[in-house]
């Protein structure tokens, strides 16, 4: 280790130079920001999705459709599901919401309508939102008992 080989440890030395303290400071006139322009002012910030003044993606593409505000949404369980799920001995003879949200098929706050694909070999009572007109038929052809909440 000699003098000449001395150097300070990495990152503790930064170029702490502040801009734009007057012609005297080095570091006055456009303080690095370039010349005129937007971005050159004091207060600057750009509008999200700004594309230097071109028309922002967002207003040229064109819009279309119509969103119902008032539309229910239902988490759809199907008939073969509720099947595996009495082959698996996970519920018996009665799937209600407390047990179809325990097993989660679906949340506590969405609605639940049963689907009609597949077969259902067994009796089930079943309470849901919904039916399908196949899945009654179905649930009810099986012995089963439907209940709409």
């Amino acid at each position: 280790m000699e003098l000449s080989n001395l150097k300070p440890a990495a990152g503790s030395v930064q170029n702490n130079k502040r801009l734009g303290r007057g012609q005297g400071s080095g570091t006055g006139g456009t303080a690095s920001r370039g010349h005129k322009g937007a971005k050159s002012r004091s207060g600057y910030s750009r509008k999200i999705g700004f594309e230097g003044g071109q028309m922002p993606l967002q207003r040229r593409v064109p819009k279309f459709g119509f969103t119902n505000v008032n539309r229910k949404e239902y988490q759809g369980i199907n008939l073969d599901t509720i099947q595996g799920l009495v082959d698996d001995k996970k519920i018996k003879d009665t799937l209600d919401f407390e047990t179809i949200v325990s097993l989660g098929l679906a949340t506590k706050n969405e609605l639940v309508k049963i689907l009609g694909r597949g077969e259902l070999k067994s009796k089930v009572n079943i309470s849901a939102h919904k039916f399908t007109a196949t899945a009654k038929n179905v649930i009810e052809a099986a012995g089963g008992q439907v209940v709409t909440l």
